[in-house]
């Protein structure tokens, strides 16, 4: 059985998984990747100088992200780049183009002087030499999105959660989703546009921790509130194995008790050798504040 035949036969819950990014760097990487689709791409990328791409944009406090066009044309030996802010309030999407993949070395990937976009990014994760499921499950979504939003759509490498693929990540908020191959893709996107997640396949906010996540899961379904621009993170507090976070509700703050726990021992991806347990947040309660 693969790890997202597992995870769904399990009912692993998707809220809170989304993997960590603040602000992303995002390059054009045409034709096959390895493993790690900046070292082990070495037809496209020679390997010391992807690993060296990679580091540029770690010193900077970023997370890369290698994209490609889906089809059989994809690029054509482009070597486009986006620069992505995914933090609350600050949330946009700088694009420019490189002649030569060693001129991003030359970039201030920091402060580039790229041409801002409006319009969003849909990523959805094909990284097959990760993990089969990601590749198998990942390019059941493109036909779909191909169709309606063949602008904004891209194949991506490694985005985290491989037991939840299909993955897709939707920029500039980074917004996570998992199982997105039994989803309406179209309609996620769809209502993205609208100001909205699709709760039954969001997996959570990348900029945000996992508790932050987890709490505006809960607060989500209590409240029933799907937009965006809601629910932001105020404070973080933790005691022990217990969490108290503090959402802001327009104006009005909800404060969302969690109990921190540990899942029965579970293997996340199919190359896993080895079972681990995984984090959890229960919800404990949930109240109004002031």
């Amino acid at each position: 059985m693969t790890c997202s035949e597992a995870a769904r036969s399990r009912g692993d819950s998707l809220a809170g998984t989304a993997s960590a990014g603040r602000r992303w760097f995002l390059l054009e990487i045409d034709g096959a990747w390895g493993h790690s689709a900046f070292v082990n791409s070495d037809r496209v990328l020679a390997p010391a100088l992807g690993f060296g791409i990679a580091r540029h944009v770690e010193a900077a406090g970023m997370r890369s992200l290698a994209i490609r066009r889906p089809g059989r044309h994809r690029g054509e030996g482009r070597w486009r780049w986006a620069v992505v802010d995914a933090r609350v309030g600050t949330e946009s999407i700088r694009w420019g183009e490189v002649e030569r993949p060693e001129d991003v070395l030359e970039l201030d990937v920091d402060d580039p002087a790229g041409t801002l976009s409006t319009d969003p990014i849909v990523a959805v994760c094909t990284h097959g030499r990760h993990d089969q499921c990601c590749a198998v499950r990942g390019r059941r979504v493109l036909p779909a999105l191909m169709t309606a939003h063949s602008e904004i759509t891209w194949e991506c490498s490694h985005l985290g959660g491989d037991r939840f693929a299909g993955t897709m990540v939707v920029f500039p908020e980074g917004l996570y989703y998992g199982n997105v191959d039994d989803a309406d893709a179209e309609q996620i996107v769809r209502l993205h546009g609208e100001g909205m997640v699709d709760p039954r396949f969001f997996r959570g906010r990348c900029s945000l921790s996992a508790v932050a996540q987890a709490a505006q899961h809960h607060a989500r379904v209590a409240l029933s509130d799907n937009r965006i621009d809601t629910l932001h993170p105020v404070s973080e507090r933790q005691d022990g194995s217990s969490w108290t976070v503090v959402l802001d509700h327009y104006g009005r703050h909800v404060e969302v008790r969690l109990e921190q726990g540990m899942s029965d021992p579970i293997t996340t991806t199919c190359r896993a050798t080895q079972a681990g347990p995984v984090r959890r947040f229960d919800v404990i309660s949930m109240s109004p504040v002031g």
